[in-house]
């Protein structure tokens, strides 16, 4: 793929985050079907021009997008089930009965559903269906059968990580790999069959989208899952052990926030592997988050300059150090592919010049978020007076609260210096918030403003997405549509319009 990618930074543009989990829907957690396509509908009539989402791949069992099982494999949790039922593979009473066992999981239910619509699909689809789905697995061969058997690998040995399968599997040798794909040739199939179904109801989203003048805007982690197909197939692009065990892990070191720093636990790159290869591997991972997206969000950019290594046997980040990066190689790689590079850069926390230097190179917007504005003096770079035209204005991200919950935390002097800033005489109640931040994120410079759903809702913090540090209650928030208030498109179209960026 070497199609150059739409421009999303060529004008002014506002946008909604909102993962497609959150959205509402009959199957117990949101999809990519009908209930997708409202929500389109509701960012045009609202005068948004991009829909920005967290990573869209399989995630663990705590749900969390940033640990995926796979950086090329969609998450068919996310797969439509109307859509299975419209095209005659499930029947839709018989669905019900099934996602009624409450005694399960949304999400074993959900997996229930859609093994029985590959049944279904076996049995009633067409030729042209079936040579869609052959020729899918043909395209997409060159990480699907990696992928198709690690899956069946990791349900036959109970869950757990690959470093834990009998050695011979663990270090896929030829004999023991073919004697499994025969072994688990039905599961291999299924995997394949939710893959096809994820990728072209995506796809056919992202044509609705953008034939509604929509962008959509996705998210790729610097690091993988340890427990993920793309270590376990490609060792050599990490620093593993003979065993493949991690030597060293990513993390931060100790700052404001946490004394002993936060030990992430994902293995770090062998970037001399990966650069002798000319960086085939991330080629191939961009390649792919091109066709899924129209602009992708670098979660921690900071790490392609240097990143902090800890050692493996240690429990904190306290004793890692900083190792230097070749993002300067791999970026120029990208441009010389790609051109332009519709890429945003996540830069929050402490950056140093050297990070601002690789960003501002490759021309890459990065992120101001309005409730880390107000900390400090009038040099706060997040600040409005402080922005700069290339980034992007958020009023908070998936890690925040949400702006109603963040602005009834503070003290009663620092919600009047809030208030004082934003020009907002009336301190009663909640004093006119979330909408005076979102109002001064619409108005900033900032090229792309990018409001969170549960700030256009007007909701408190029960309705946060994620409390980084901990692993339980996260990524599960979804919203109804009988909490937007009515007028609220209106209200935003006015806004994004006032502000230049309709």
């Amino acid at each position: 793929m070497t199609s150059q990618p739409r421009q999303p930074f060529a004008r002014r543009r506002a946008g909604l985050l909102l993962h497609p989990t959150s959205l509402p829907g009959r199957w117990g957690s949101g999809e990519i079907g009908g209930e997708a396509r409202r929500f389109v509908d509701f960012l045009a009539a609202a005068g948004q021009s991009v829909w920005q989402m967290l990573p869209l791949g399989p995630t663990h069992h705590h749900g969390s997008p940033y640990q995926c099982l796979s950086v090329q494999a969609g998450n068919p949790q996310l797969i439509s089930i109307d859509d299975l039922i419209h095209r005659g593979w499930l029947d839709e009473e018989e669905a019900r009965g099934l996602f009624a066992d409450d005694r399960s999981s949304v999400v074993q239910r959900r997996f229930r559903l859609l093994e029985r619509a590959f049944h279904g699909f076996r049995e009633r689809s067409g030729p042209e269906e079936r040579a869609a789905l052959e020729a899918f697995i043909a395209a997409e061969r060159d990480w699907l059968e990696d992928f198709a058997l690690y899956q069946a690998l990791r349900r036959e040995q109970g869950g757990r990580d690959w470093s834990q399968w009998p050695a011979p599997l663990r270090d896929r040798e030829p004999e023991a790999l073919a004697a499994a794909s025969r072994r688990l040739e039905g599961f291999i199939q299924q995997v394949c069959f939710e893959q096809y179904l994820f990728f072209s109801q995506w796809l056919d989203l992202k044509a609705y989208a953008n034939a509604r003048g929509v962008l959509m805007f996705g998210d790729l982690p610097i690091f993988v899952a340890y427990d993920s197909v793309d270590v376990w197939s490609r060792r050599r692009y990490f620093k593993l052990d003979a065993a493949g065990r991690p030597t060293v892990v990513a993390g931060v070191p100790p700052d404001y926030f946490s004394a002993t720093g936060q030990r992430w636990g994902n293995p770090h790159y062998d970037w001399e592997a990966l650069a002798a290869d000319g960086f085939g591997w991330w080629m191939a991972r961009i390649d792919m988050q091109l066709r899924l997206f129209d602009l992708v969000r670098i979660d921690h950019f900071r790490g392609f300059q240097a990143s902090w290594e800890i050692p493996a046997d240690e429990e904190t980040a306290v004793n890692g150090h900083w190792v230097a990066a070749p993002g300067d190689r791999l970026f120029a790689t990208l441009r010389a592919r790609y051109g332009e590079l519709p890429f945003v850069a996540e830069d929050l926390g402490v950056i140093t010049p050297e990070v601002t230097a690789l960003r501002e190179k490759y021309g890459l917007p990065g992120m101001r978020i309005l409730q880390f504005a107000f900390d400090g003096g009038s040099d706060n770079p997040y600040l409005p007076h402080n922005h700069e035209g290339n980034s992007v204005v958020y009023t908070g991200t998936h890690d925040n609260d949400t702006t109603l919950g963040w602005f009834r935390s503070l003290g009663a002097d620092a919600r009047r210096h809030v208030l004082d800033y934003l020009g907002v005489e009336d301190d009663k109640d909640d004093a006119g918030m979330p909408w005076a931040l979102i109002r001064t994120a619409l108005a900033s410079v900032a090229v792309m403003s990018v409001v969170p759903m549960q700030d256009v809702l007007g909701l408190d913090g029960r309705h946060r997405m994620n409390v980084p540090g901990t692993e339980e209650g996260n990524w599960r928030w979804r919203f109804e549509w009988s909490q937007l208030p009515q007028g609220r498109a209106r209200w935003l179209y006015r806004l994004a319009a006032l502000y230049g960026r309709c």
